[in-house]
């Protein structure tokens, strides 16, 4: 990532670097700890960066064990729509909850630390709006408010609320570019073949996502 040009006006968005999502954790991302040196290091050369954590709580509503009979992994029909029960992950206060260790110094310097997700009814994949794409978080105006016009995405995961996260901020009005080296997917089956990784990058080149 030497040779791509940060402008005055960009923004890293660092989606959820924590560590229930890497190998260990409590829903592991494949490599997910391999991004962590490269997103601190990119951080270091942004004049503004945000950072997403994912802030459950135990009765969490996307959670498989909060469903008699829930399956991880398998979908239910909430009141917003469709949602994917995970393993129980990201409870507030709990060691898998922290950030990645190697995201501290990146932490440190962070203009913004945002907690999703805190809703127990309500999954909240996306940094901008939890996923009944109604409730925001507030982030595009402060956004705004701090004069960023471009996006630029990394973290976990590249198919959900790396893919979620950068899809509002083009609904928001901003640019968004996703990293791709800097992010791993967690590629559920999907139709036909397809994979969620598949799906997100169909629906990137409709919004105008760039991928790098």
């Amino acid at each position: 990532m030497t040779d791509f040009e940060v402008r005055p006006d960009d923004v890293l968005v660092i989606i959820d670097p924590q560590k229930d999502f890497c190998p260990g954790g409590a829903l592991p991302v494949a490599g997910g700890d391999e991004i962590m040196p490269g997103i601190a290091a990119l951080a270091q050369r942004f004049p503004l960066v945000v950072i997403t954590q994912d802030w459950h709580s135990p009765e969490h509503a996307s959670f498989a064990g909060n469903h008699p009979g829930g399956v991880p992994f398998a979908t239910a029909e909430m009141p917003y729509g469709a949602q994917v029960l995970w393993p129980d992950h990201c409870v507030r206060g709990t060691p898998g909850a922290a950030l990645h260790p190697r995201l501290v110094a990146a932490a440190d310097r962070a203009d913004l630390i945002l907690r999703k997700g805190t809703n127990p009814a309500v999954d909240s994949y996306s940094a901008f709006y939890e996923n009944d794409q109604i409730t925001s978080t507030g982030l595009a105006g402060y956004l705004r408010e701090k004069g960023a016009r471009r996006c630029v995405l990394v973290g976990l995961a590249y198919d959900f609320c790396v893919a979620y996260s950068a899809l509002d901020a083009v609904r928001e009005g901003f640019e968004a570019v996703v990293v791709k080296d800097l992010t791993r997917a967690i590629a559920m089956p999907a139709a036909e073949g397809r994979t969620t990784s598949d799906e997100a990058e169909d629906r990137f080149a409709r919004a105008g996502v760039t991928v790098l």
